[in-house]
């Protein structure tokens, strides 16, 4: 099933240069240019408060959007540049770059984990411990997976589960050779318990025995000097 990729509204913006900038920041603006693809820049303007509020959200340069300007066609665009204030910190001007459908982006996929209840792991008590909730991936924009399915049947509490071990979407392969974990199945606090006990008392009793091998050496030397 294909992602469905989120809207991003827009203003055509009379106008280039620092200027035309400038006015539009004073009208409570943050402009912006769409370029690539073979077509001529677009001039665009967004809503401050909206924009701030989808940069603070995360992930903004790393999302598809789909484009939105009145009397022009929707556009899928990646963004790839965003100028700030210095003292601030706050835009002051926006990048977009036009996709195609054929063309390859970097993207954050979620990651989807199905057939828990066939988990030994899980059933002894254990824990999934998600270790990426989102994996970052290599994707056609025409062809964007909605998330990456992790199977957990026959996962036993120790096991991990690398990106290899993920059949991914068609298309789609990681960002890095890394062969990274996603997640794991945590053994439960009172099997670790039980386990840190049993180590401590195997201690104990090793440490026992030394102890007493120690004085039979030391009653064997003294019956010898005697």
């Amino acid at each position: 099933m294909a992602k469905e990729i989120p809207d991003l509204v827009a203003e055509a913006r009379a106008g280039t240069g620092k200027g035309a900038a400038r006015k539009a920041r004073r009208e409570g603006k943050v402009p912006g240019i769409v370029y690539g693809d073979g077509k001529d820049p677009l001039a665009i303007q967004f809503d401050f408060n909206q924009l701030l509020t989808k940069l603070r959200a995360g992930r903004f340069m790393s999302t598809l959007w789909n484009m939105k300007v009145e009397g022009e066609d929707d556009v899928r665009v990646i963004c790839r540049a965003v100028q700030k204030d210095v003292v601030k910190d706050l835009p002051t001007h926006i990048d977009f770059m036009r996709l195609r459908r054929t063309s390859k982006v970097n993207l954050f996929i979620q990651v989807e984990f199905i057939n828990e209840e066939l988990a030994p792991g899980l059933k002894r008590g254990g824990t999934l411990v998600t270790v990426r909730p989102e994996v970052e991936l290599r994707v056609t924009a025409g062809d964007i997976p909605e998330s990456i399915v992790v199977d957990l049947e026959g996962k036993e509490i120790g096991d991990s589960i690398h990106i290899e071990d993920v059949k991914l979407p068609s298309g789609a392969k990681p960002t890095t050779d890394r062969n990274f974990v996603i997640a794991n199945i945590a053994a439960p606090s009172a099997l670790v318990s039980e386990e840190s006990e049993e180590d401590a008392d195997a201690a104990a009793a090793e440490g026992e025995g030394e102890a007493t091998e120690a004085e039979g050496e030391e009653t064997a030397e003294e019956n010898a000097e005697e």
